[in-house]
């Protein structure tokens, strides 16, 4: 809901005529192969996705919405009272199980991750069967205007994905960037490091791991009114257990997002400079 940005973030127009970053997303995702879309949404904005993005997207590809809900629990669990925040990223994948039946993209709708990525991660598909994560540097995916949440990645001796550490209240330093651990000590970063910025390939193999674990998290967070089911840490968690294996790729593209207000003037200048380095067509759409 964009509690930093003040709004419904994924609605704000980008693109000079009007474009969201979701529309830049699905046009770079359509040239990569990919040919169906589901948007993960609350039933609540239901009319604005479809006033805003459905009416551009129906026409190019097969759309359907499915919807995070806060009583969408698995059976035998039920919401605390006072819970408003959804369940997250992780709940978001897992309730789209009944829409993704072939291997398929997971990205946030408010983040835009270039060509590179899709590419990559559909080349990846045709030739594997494992999990896959597009990262990115760290310095590429900072904010200007306040701290952001980054999974840290790191990897084993062949590069491919070893583990993911949610770290949260990065912010941008002189040196590169920093945070406060767990300790209550600032920790410095070089940018360089490789970060998850929940651009996953998946099968639907996902789908039962994901509710065994959210299971296990319920339980250990049920009355927690804001503790969040986290994508990356849960698929480092199969990772880490020999029962997921997830291979790194990387794209060469800039990643920029809007967390929060002022971040969206920004993300409007990449899109123009992405134009007029012949990128993107303009209008979009044609």
């Amino acid at each position: 809901m964009g509690s930093r940005f003040g709004g419904l973030k994924q609605v704000q127009p980008v693109g000079p005529h009007g474009e969201l970053i979701i529309e830049y997303s699905v046009f770079d995702a359509l040239r990569a192969g990919f040919d169906r879309l589901v948007l993960v949404i609350r039933k609540d904005i239901e009319a604005d996705f479809r006033a805003t993005i459905g009416r551009r997207l129906e026409a190019r590809m097969d759309v359907q919405y499915v919807y995070q809900e806060i009583d969408s629990l698995p059976a035998g669990f039920k919401a605390p009272a006072g819970r408003t925040k959804p369940w997250g990223t992780g709940h978001a994948v897992l309730v789209a199980r009944d829409a993704a039946k072939r291997p398929f993209a997971a990205i946030n709708a408010d983040d835009f991750y270039g060509a590179g990525g899709y590419r990559a991660l559909a080349a990846h598909f045709a030739r594997s069967e494992h999990y896959a994560m597009v990262g990115y540097p760290l310095r590429q995916t900072l904010s200007e205007h306040g701290t952001v949440s980054r999974g840290l990645c790191a990897t084993d001796a062949s590069g491919r994905l070893k583990s993911i550490t949610e770290i949260t209240k990065i912010e941008k330093s002189a040196v590169g960037a920093s945070y406060t651990n767990t300790q209550g000590a600032a920790t410095s970063l070089t940018g360089d490091e490789i970060v998850s910025m929940n651009f996953w390939g998946l099968t639907p193999a996902a789908f039962p791991q994901l509710e065994m674990q959210f299971g296990d998290f319920l339980r250990r967070n049920q009355s927690d009114l804001k503790a969040e089911f986290y994508l990356p840490t849960t698929l480092s968690e199969l990772n880490e257990r020999g029962e997921a294996s997830i291979d790194l790729l990387q794209s060469d593209d800039a990643w920029f997002g809007i967390t929060y207000r002022d971040d969206l003037p920004t993300a409007q200048a990449a899109i123009k400079e992405l134009i007029a380095a012949g990128r993107y067509p303009s209008p979009l759409w044609g």
